[in-house]
């Protein structure tokens, strides 16, 4: 007999903890199983340790019954289903990679065993999942493999697994039934699809997102190169027009998923897929581009810096990523001086953001989170490529 339902390696992380809590709070019994013990023990007190709406009060109530924790791979054996959360497998090049999922999986395969079902989570490389399942049944012939993209937007897990569609995928008829059963737990649309198609669905859907952000960010430069404040244009374009709703606006798009699945579809077409690389170019050229604004108008050597918000987004704590470290790397190089905040992360070298302001002659709004709109920007330089703080523009425009 099985000791837990579902065992989730990599559980402690963005991905794995808040399907960990909702599988448990479907009253699942379920094993988190990483190896970050400080965050294990963390999660063990019944806290987040991250910022994720809506998760620590469930933590609360399902820590230490129907959810447990370890960083003892022996749990692997006594769960039917081992849903894998580990880092998607590309190279420090963005080339997609086998090597590290294949030692991922023997360093465990000791502990998988027949009958089990491998729920692969995770982000993938086309093909990925044919190849581990290939690799397991070398050795566990009654073991079977199941791609279920993870699709939830970070900041809002709680909300969207249970009201987003989850894919499911896999090889055998009866293992996408009893996956199929188990996230209906979670949300009532559940859609079957061969894997390489739900591989592709999870690289499009991000790829898609990265090419509209750079679609705002290359019409938001093309319009203040042409000394047009953006924002104008922006709102006649959106305002009551249904066919502009969806436009986002330009910002320092980048996080852990959005650039890194565009480079793997550049990778699988053979990288013909020139759109792609143009996006990555345009998003990761942004801090360029204001630093680049901001030597045009000022003698930038002699002017202090601060870039407000160092996340990847607005009411995060990710720095997976974030442009706005390297627009503090290209600032370090081309101002006086550099001064970084942000409201969620706490690390060496950040100041609070009374004495940002305070000591900086530019502020950059690099993540728009909620509390900078009322801060006091009076007497200072703003330049908020998000325009959450439309009143306090600066004299940059």
């Amino acid at each position: 007999m099985s000791n837990y339902d579902i065992c989730i390696i990599g559980g402690a992380g963005h991905v794995g903890l808040p399907l960990s809590i909702a599988f448990a709070e479907k009253g699942k019994r379920v094993v988190i199983l990483d190896i970050n013990k400080a965050a294990l023990d963390v999660i063990n007190k019944g806290v987040m340790p991250f910022l994720e709406e809506g998760c620590e009060e469930k933590l609360k109530r399902v820590i230490g019954k129907n959810l447990q924790t370890s960083s003892d791979k022996a749990v692997i054996s006594h769960a039917k289903y081992v849903v894998v959360v580990v880092g998607t497998p590309v190279d420090e090049h963005l080339n997609p990679t086998f090597h590290n999922m294949k030692l991922f999986f023997e360093g465990i395969l000791t502990h998988l065993r027949n009958e089990q079902i491998v729920i692969l989570r995770s982000t993938v490389y086309p093909g990925i999942s044919e190849k581990v399942r290939s690799l397991l049944k070398e050795k566990l012939p009654g073991i079977e493999v199941c791609f279920c993209p993870e699709r939830i937007l970070e900041g809002k897990s709680m909300e969207e697994l249970y009201n987003l569609p989850q894919i499911v995928s896999g090889f055998d008829e009866q293992a996408i039934k009893e996956v199929s059963a188990l996230f209906s737990l979670l949300t009532k649309d559940v859609l079957i699809t061969r894997p390489i198609e739900a591989e592709l669905a999870k690289l499009f859907t991000n790829t898609w997102r990265y090419i509209q952000f750079a679609t705002a960010n290359q019409f938001y430069m093309i319009a203040e190169d042409a000394g047009v404040d953006f924002y104008k244009v922006y709102n006649a374009m959106t305002f009551n027009y249904p066919r502009a709703k969806g436009f986002p606006r330009p910002g320092l798009a980048a996080g852990p998923c959005l650039f890194k699945d565009t480079m793997q579809i550049a990778a699988f077409a053979k990288n013909t897929f020139f759109l792609g690389h143009s996006a990555m170019l345009i998003n990761e050229g942004l801090p360029n581009f204001i630093v680049d604004q901001l030597k045009e108008k000022y003698d930038l050597k002699k002017i202090t810096v601060g870039i407000l918000g160092m996340a990847f987004k607005a009411e995060s704590d990710d720095k997976r990523e974030s442009l706005s470290y390297k627009l503090k790397k290209i600032l370090e190089i081309e101002s006086k001086k550099v001064y970084c905040s942000d409201v969620y992360i706490k690390e060496e070298g950040l100041v609070d953001e009374n004495e940002l302001i305070k000591q900086s002659d530019v502020i950059i709004i690099g993540a728009p989170h909620k509390k900078y709109r009322n801060l006091d920007y009076k007497g200072k330089i703003l330049l908020d490529v998000w325009n959450m703080i439309e009143k306090n523009k600066g004299d940059l425009k």
